[in-house]
C-alpha cells in the first residue's frame, strides 16, 4: 500500500510561484511513475505533469508546459511540482498520484494511488 501526502498549497497573486511537494510511503517509490493532477470546482480532474520512475522522462499538459516543472527525489520518496507564472485559471485542488508501473502517463485511470489534495488559489 502506498500513501501520498501533498503539501505546499496556498494563496498567491497572479504571476507568483508555488512549490508543491508529495511525500510517499513505502519502499517501492523508485519503481513507480508519479503524476500531478488538478481539479477545479465543477470540472473534471485533469492532468498537469508526470515523471517516469527514474526521472528521465517528464510530460506536461499544454497549460503547464513552460511554467511548471516536475521533479522527484527517490532517496527521499518525494515528488515536487514547481509552479511559476501562476494564473487565476490555475486555481484548483492539486493531487499527487502514483502508478503501479514505471512509465509516465497522462490519464487519470492509469494511476492507482492518490493523495488527499492541496488547494492552490491564484488571485488576480
Amino acid at each position: 500500500q502506498v500513501q501520498l501526502v501533498e503539501s505546499g498549497g496556498g494563496l498567491v497573486q497572479a504571476g507568483g510561484s508555488l512549490s508543491l511537494s508529495c511525500a510517499a510511503s513505502g519502499r517501492t517509490f523508485s519503481s513507480r511513475a508519479m503524476g500531478w493532477f488538478r481539479q477545479a470546482p465543477g470540472k473534471e480532474r485533469e492532468f498537469v505533469a508526470s515523471i517516469s520512475n527514474g526521472g528521465r522522462n517528464t510530460y506536461y499538459s499544454a497549460s503547464a508546459k513552460g511554467r511548471f516543472t516536475i521533479s522527484r527525489n527517490n532517496a527521499k520518496n518525494t515528488v515536487n511540482l514547481q509552479m511559476n507564472g501562476l494564473k487565476p485559471e490555475d486555481t484548483a485542488v492539486y493531487y499527487c498520484a502514483g502508478r503501479d508501473s514505471a512509465g509516465a502517463r497522462s490519464e487519470v485511470k492509469e494511476y492507482t494511488y492518490w493523495g488527499q489534495g492541496t488547494q492552490v488559489t491564484v488571485s488576480s
